[in-house]
């Protein structure tokens, strides 16, 4: 079952490059488990570091039934933050699969 995407930006101008990203990895989720009922992705810069310079955030929100899961990562770059939060998010959605598995047996 596909589920719905909702890509939101903040402060931040919409991109189709990562949108087409966006949708492959959420795409790539999908292969993992057929419970994700809905994702939501929000890119944003919230702050500015003196030291680090300027910073994106992208927040990942996964909703499956009975057990959301919920990640964000901080990078200077908006593609490597991306990345980096689908990458925790497969690993947890991997995880969480596994564990409806060996609960069903």
């Amino acid at each position: 079952m596909k589920s719905s995407i909702n890509v939101v930006y903040r402060d931040l101008d919409p991109s189709a490059a990562l949108n087409a990203t966006i949708q492959k990895k959420i795409d790539k989720l999908h292969r993992y488990s057929d419970c994700i009922l809905h994702s939501r992705v929000v890119l944003d810069s919230p702050h500015n570091h003196k030291h680090k310079g300027k910073m994106f955030r992208a927040s990942i929100e996964l909703g499956l039934a009975g057990a959301p899961i919920t990640v964000s990562n901080d990078d200077p770059s908006v593609h490597i933050a991306v990345r980096d939060a689908f990458a925790t998010c497969e690993r947890k959605l991997k995880e969480e699969s596994n564990r409806r598995k060996t609960s069903r047996h």
